[in-house]
């Protein structure tokens, strides 16, 4: 009987561009998702489809994936160019294209593995099973799920790959179901262009107009990190762990792929679990989540809970508590911690409610000298937010992946072989005869180990040479380095070549979508998802937010949090007997109406009529 196939585990890391893409690679993460110069929901983060194919290349050394966002919504005008961009990303080698837009399915697409974006809002069995029969590879969660929902998800929909956020910035709203930056300023996040409203300031009112909390970053959330919970998603089905960040920089990602392959490393070798790329990365410095760009961390719903998840003081990085000023002079303080602050630290403290901070320019002994002394007063608390030597080692880290080959050299008859074998099973194999015997046996098969060792910059790294000769045959040492290079060459196109290559036909089929009525939150904005939602059943169709005039007196934000657990005043846990709907303002005078659904711990925002 044929042994059951197990399932590889794979790291998905952030690539802004080429060269962050292969920092990522290079740090230990399986595969990276991408952008291209258009319909990516990043804008900002577009990229050429001849740096995509070197991503592409880089990245097929370590069998590692490369994944093309094509997620956003499009307008009829806009379909053939997506289309043409898919088959020209297919071409190149692209592993698959994550999407949103359901009109693509209406398309002659190639047949590239398809991913169904956390966009798609995929949060129950009945949906992802929906896009499993479709053909799809890879449906990516929606991060709100609880560990129980995404149990369920795997019980019922156990053919198609399950992808989920274990790290990063959050979206309060629902994926795919938020209009609020649209409604403010035409901005849509569901074309890429999200102007990030959530971060601003907001003002909160009750219904008869009493203020509860004035000008605060009511919307913010915390950063996700999941790390603690890995081992949990692995048993509960999820095959790809993915970190957000399109936006963030090198060092970001160093520490943050370079702290999960560490993790998730341990988890997968007492679990008797592989990877789904190979090699293994040389991290030169302790990686700390801590030290890099987060608003604090949260396990967000993932124990199906709300427990303070919001960061409403601030969307900046406050960064580590390391004390409170104990004395303050003209020029300086000192602190009540032992935790010592240096040159060219950066720090941050609250001043009138609202975070600012300053650098550190010098410290003597106890006392510290900032840029600026200006609100440092006894008593502050400081914060550190930017760790000077921690950036400066990861900043000069050299990150380094290496493939395991081990090389055997042996004589049958008068021919002598070398063969080079890597850690994935494939080969290289260098045949010759008529070589003259060693003289010195031993210490001309020193000089073939010695050289057969020194793999040099390439990817390769050697663990074990076995020699057999019944004469040991003489080599110099240039021919063996010659010898050793050529090889190396030929094993890494092998390996190109010998790289599993996956492909996917989209089926096309009639099964009913989960409900017969579609509002603007069904995300339609082109004649192809009309024809797409009509053949699956549904029968009336309103076009998506794009193309609605006005949003006033609809809903813009759908949310599992709620502004009343995260201040104390749940109406399910108090008896205030208060009216439940509150009112947020902006700085800039704009309304919007909370409404709370306590039966399904959900809040709803929606924007006031004019």
């Amino acid at each position: 009987m044929e042994k059951e196939k197990k399932t590889k585990i794979e790291l998905l890391a952030p690539a802004k561009n080429l060269d962050s893409g292969k920092t990522a690679i290079l740090s230990g993460a399986d595969a990276v998702y991408i952008g291209p110069q258009k319909f990516g929901a990043r804008a900002k983060a577009g990229n050429s489809l001849r740096d995509i194919a070197a991503l592409i290349g880089f990245a097929r050394q370590y069998g590692a994936n490369v994944y093309a966002t094509v997620n956003t919504l499009l307008f009829d005008d806009e379909i053939s160019e997506a289309v043409s961009l898919i088959h020209h990303l297919h071409h190149i080698g692209i592993s698959g294209v994550i999407i949103q837009d359901m009109g693509l399915l209406e398309c002659d697409l190639p047949p590239v593995p398809v991913i169904a974006s956390t966009q798609c809002f995929a949060n129950t069995p009945e949906k992802v099973r929906f896009f499993q029969d479709l053909g799809f590879k890879r449906v990516i969660l929606p991060r709100e799920l609880s560990l129980k929902q995404i149990r369920q998800i795997r019980a019922e929909a156990r053919k198609v790959e399950l992808e989920f956020f274990i790290h990063g910035a959050l979206c309060v709203s629902y994926s795919g179901q938020c209009y609020l930056s649209y409604a403010l300023g035409g901005r849509s996040g569901n074309r890429g262009v999200c102007a990030q409203p959530c971060r601003k300031l907001y003002s909160l009112f009750d219904s008869s107009g009493n203020l509860i909390q004035k000008e605060k970053h009511l919307l913010s959330l915390k950063d996700l990190n999941l790390s603690l919970h890995l081992a949990e998603l692995l048993d509960a089905g999820i095959t790809s762990f993915k970190i957000e960040g399109r936006l963030k920089d090198d060092n970001y990602i160093k520490n943050i792929v370079s702290y999960y392959r560490t993790n998730l490393d341990k988890i997968l070798t007492q679990k008797n679990l592989s990877r789904t790329s190979s090699g293994k990365s040389a991290i030169t410095f302790e990686p700390d989540p801590n030290k890099t760009f987060n608003r604090g961390y949260s396990d967000y719903f993932f124990t199906g809970e709300q427990n303070k998840i919001a960061s409403i003081d601030t969307p900046k990085m406050q960064g580590e508590l390391i004390g409170k000023i104990l004395q303050a002079g003209d020029h300086y303080f000192v602190l009540d911690t032992p935790v010592r602050l240096a040159n060219g630290d950066g720090i941050s403290f609250y001043a009138q409610s609202k975070l600012t901070g300053t650098k550190i320019n010098q410290v003597e002994g106890p006392r510290i000298f900032p840029d600026s002394m200006h609100h440092l007063s006894r008593g502050t608390e400081i914060f550190r937010n930017f760790d000077h030597a921690f950036d400066k080692v990861v900043v000069n880290s050299k990150t380094e992946r290496r493939i395991d080959v081990e090389f055997k050299f042996f004589q049958a008859g008068n021919t002598y072989q070398l063969l080079a074998i890597d850690e994935d099973g494939n080969q290289a194999l260098r045949e010759f005869s008529n070589l003259p015997t060693a003289e010195n046996p031993e210490q001309n098969q020193q000089v073939i180990r010695e050289s057969l060792a020194k793999t040099g910059k390439t990817i390769f790294n050697c663990t074990h040479i076995d020699l057999k000769f019944t004469e040991t045959p003489f080599l110099k040492k240039s021919e063996i380095n010659r010898l050793r290079r050529d090889l190396l060459n030929d094993l890494l196109e092998s390996r190109i070549q010998n790289r599993t290559v996956t492909q996917s036909t989209l089926v096309k089929n009639d099964q009913p979508w989960m409900t017969e009525n579609l509002d603007y939150r069904g995300n339609v904005i082109n004649q192809k998802a009309v024809a797409f939602y009509r053949r699956h059943g549904v029968k009336e169709i309103r076009f998506g937010a794009e193309l609605t005039k006005d949003l006033a007196g609809k809903t813009v934000m759908t949310t599992r949090y709620c502004l009343r657990k995260e201040l104390g005043r749940c109406l399910r846990e108090t008896a205030r007997g208060e009216k439940p709907d509150w009112i947020l303002k902006d700085p800039e005078g704009h309304e919007f109406l909370l409404k709370f659904h306590c039966d399904v711990c959900e809040m709803e925002v929606i924007a006031a009529l004019k």
